[in-house]
């Protein structure tokens, strides 16, 4: 049973106030078909929107079942009308872009009534109202009687106690008309039906009940129902619209308009194709930048020697208020200064707790590390019939991974030309410059024509040498030890079984890709072969001697320095007595170093497999810095940071610069966005009215509008990224005609990924205040938009 319990209703344009209803009290009937007559601005269209739900009353009540309606809140109204009211409309109010099915369904659908339950509900009552055959069509396929029927079929669908038509036969012809009001009558067996009507013939011939509207009050009721108490058993069921309802309505209503869709989406998607093409490029180039640094910090190893630079001491001078210096001074003076006074020189006191320290390093780091170590290996040469001693100064040591294959560095940044990389510690390696060149001094240690226009690899690979150890090289003399250097004695070491015998393995050259090597031409040696040397020269007796005279240098008999200090940071041009290393023969330390006592070395040099694991180097050397005194800390030289924070900065700063710049077309976009979906708010707004008619919420509508900007956000997200994948194609043919980079332009899969969701979201955003506009229509003033 449905009460009007004096309903008041006005509305108010500017200084006029135009009264629709005035305390009006009704009571209908669970079952009956009531017409509500009168001439236009009577009321009786406004009476019929008051019971559906559509529109609220000022004062009075509505009661339902017992049930007040005072406290209703929106959605409480929403409710109502998707559970106990159907609307059969004059102008049929079908949402176009959906089937015939569809519209029957969306009722259900907003009740959450499953898939399959809401289709055999459907299909039950287009058997019923004559339209099995037609489910599958669109509105615009049927004729108005046939749009009219599914009207009724909608409004039946969801098994509601009230039917509301308002002039449900007004657009139809006589015959089509009485088909509907017959249909209609039939439905009010065991349904309330309210219609509204100008007809009065019509409402006498089919409906049970006559009520007369005038200057909204009731004139006339042919069957008044006395006021009734009634218990309260009234339940509300909340609707709700799910997403993917939403990406269907939205993605049907897209369809209808295919191409202004994808003119929206292209031009929404050029911002997004400007940021990923110029993240392909920065990807691009910052990989050609990682490849061109891993051949670079090659030769910018991170050092650490004996001797180290560690401060500028310009801005201390500031200290002194009369000694301040300032930059780019307007002064016509010239202030003259000492270099030296504005430097600290540290020295680094390497020790075995320190290369413990650095064995902890991280392997995946380190392409490979080299050590500059003060021995005098004692290296013999032979043609077979004579040998020679060689000066050390012309080996250098060539950089290993931590005692894994020593030729694994040189494996990745040199070429093999000849023979094969080292493999063990006694394989030597002959490093050429880029124009295949070695200096004479490297040709004749080889043993090999040194003014000779050119040298064939075959007459350099298997050279051999022999490292002699201390005890067959020096003989004691007396309290003193020599070199037991005659040629016959040179020859008799040579073939001794304790020399060991290291070859050239194979001839080597930077790669033609790589920029340059800090690795100079000549014969280089692992440190694994050094290692050995020492191992074995420390319990030499020469060495044990050494170390038992604190004052007497036992190679010369001289008496050591006293002020000389310790200089164990001599390179290897001291690795021979008399080959310009006097000042480590000074010392007791420096001549013990020179004899291999010490397997400390003077130098190293760490070098990182790219700048970030530079990075990670640094800080693990820092680490054994933490809480040292300044004099204790080991300072090193880090060759790469200024290229480092050069390349990785100006690289960023060109990205940024560029993307917003590109970044200007998304506000562009998010306005245009805005725009279409304000149009197509406009262009919809009726079928926003059947929505709420049907019982959708506000917060529905907005749904229906963001899954609309959803759709054309992915769709404009997919179709940039598309572009920007074909636009690489000729971007990087063009790249390589100019700079002969290959594959620059390359879009990074994640930030596609990213990308397409920004798009989405900016999308959104530009739609957001469409949609709150459409969901703030009002039902009624929507439903009578065209």
């Amino acid at each position: 049973m449905l009460q009007l319990k004096n309903i008041s209703k006005s509305y108010t344009t500017g200084d006029f106030t135009q009264v629709a209803l005035d305390n009006v009290s009704l009571n209908l009937r669970a079952n009956e078909f009531v017409a509500i007559l009168g001439p236009s601005g009577s009321g009786k269209t406004t009476s019929l929107n008051i019971i559906g739900g559509l529109d609220q009353y000022d004062s009075g009540d509505l009661v339902i079942n017992g049930k007040s309606t005072q406290q209703f809140s929106e959605s409480d109204w929403d409710a109502y009308r998707n559970n106990s009211v159907g609307f059969i409309f004059q102008s049929y109010n079908l949402i176009n872009h959906l089937s015939i099915m569809d519209n029957v369904e969306m009722g259900m659908t907003l009740s959450g009534v499953p898939a399959t339950e809401k289709r055999e509900k459907a299909r039950i009552v287009l058997e019923r109202v004559g339209l099995k055959d037609h489910m599958h069509k669109k509105p615009n396929q049927l004729s108005g009687g046939q749009m009219q029927r599914v009207a009724i079929a909608r409004a039946l669908a969801n098994d509601p106690d009230i039917i509301l038509a308002d002039e449900p036969t007004g657009a139809l012809d006589t015959a089509t008309s009485e088909q509907i009001m017959e249909l209609i009558k039939e439905i009010a067996k065991d349904k309330l039906v309210v219609m509204v009507t100008h007809n009065p013939e019509l409402a006498a011939k089919y409906t049970d009940r006559t009520v007369e509207f005038r200057d909204g009050r009731i004139i006339s009721d042919s069957n008044p129902l006395p006021e009734q108490k009634v218990s309260s058993d009234y339940q509300l069921k909340k609707t709700s619209m799910s997403f993917l309802t939403a990406l269907k309505l939205s993605g049907k209503n897209i369809l209808t308009k295919k191409w202004r869709t994808t003119l929206t989406a292209f031009a929404s998607s050029i911002g997004i194709i400007g940021i990923a093409l110029i993240l392909s490029l920065s990807n691009g180039f910052n990989k050609q930048i990682t490849n061109y640094e891993a051949g670079a910090l090659s030769n910018f190893p991170v050092m650490i020697n004996y001797s180290a630079v560690s401060m500028d001491l310009t801005e201390a001078m500031a200290e002194d208020p009369e000694d301040t210096l300032t930059e780019f001074p307007d002064s016509t003076n010239v202030y003259p200064y000492d270099p030296s006074e504005n430097t600290i020189v540290h020295n680094n006191v390497i020790t075995k707790d320190y290369l413990v320290h650095l064995e902890g390093l991280d392997p995946k780091l380190v392409d490979g590390t080299s050590y500059v170590r003060s021995v005098n290996m004692n290296i013999l040469k032979s043609d077979g019939n004579t040998a020679t001693a060689v000066n050390a100064a012309g080996f250098t040591s060539f950089p290993s991974k931590n005692g894994s294959d020593p030729g694994s560095y040189l494996e990745k940044y040199y070429d093999l030309l000849a023979g094969s990389f080292p493999s063990k510690d006694t394989d030597l390696v002959l490093i050429l410059d880029k124009y295949n060149r070695l200096d004479v001094a490297t040709v004749e240690t080889l043993g090999l024509d040194y003014e000779a226009d050119h040298i064939s690899f075959d007459e350099i690979i298997g050279k051999e040498f022999r490292l002699i150890p201390n005890d067959v090289y020096y003989v004691k003399s007396g309290d003193l030890y020599t070199v037991n250097g005659s040629a016959s004695n040179l020859m008799e070491m040579y073939n001794s079984p304790d020399a060991v015998s290291v070859k050239i393995a194979g001839i080597v050259r930077l790669q033609e890709e790589s920029p340059m090597s800090t690795l100079s031409a000549g014969i280089s040696y692992s440190d694994g072969l050094a290692q050995n040397f020492i191992e074995t020269a420390q319990n030499s007796e020469i060495v044990k001697a050494q170390e038992a005279s604190d004052d007497i240098n036992v190679l010369t008999g001289e008496v050591f320095s006293k002020t000389a200090g310790q200089s164990a940071g001599v390179g290897p041009s001291a690795m021979m007595p008399g080959a310009g290393g006097s000042s480590i023969m000074e010392t007791k330390e420096g001549v013990l170093t020179l004899l291999g006592a010490s397997s400390i070395p003077s130098s190293i040099s760490i070098y990182p497999v790219d700048f970030d694991a530079k990075e990670e180097i640094v800080a693990y050397l820092d680490k054994w810095n933490e809480g040292l005194s300044s004099e204790d800390k080991i300072v090193y030289t880090d060759m790469a940071a200024l290229v480092t924070s050069l390349s990785g900065g100006i690289m960023n700063a060109i990205t940024l610069v560029l993307i917003a710049f590109a970044s200007i077309s998304l506000v562009v976009s998010m306005i245009m966005i805005g725009i279409i979906t304000y149009i197509s708010v406009l262009e919809r707004t009726k079928e926003i009215g059947v929505l709420r008619a049907l019982g959708a919420r506000k917060k529905d509508i907005t749904r229906v509008f963001n899954a609309e900007t959803f759709i054309i956000g992915s769709f404009s997200g997919l179709l940039a990224i598309g572009i920007t994948y074909l636009l690489t194609i000729p971007t990087n043919m063009i790249i390589k005609s100019l700079t002969d980079l290959s594959n620059v332009s390359l879009l990074n899969p994640l930030h596609a990924i990213l990308l397409i969701l920004l798009n989405v979201l900016l999308t959104i955003l530009g739609g957001f205040i469409p949609a709150k506009l459409a969901a703030r229509k009002n039902p009624v003033t929507a439903l009578r938009s065209e």
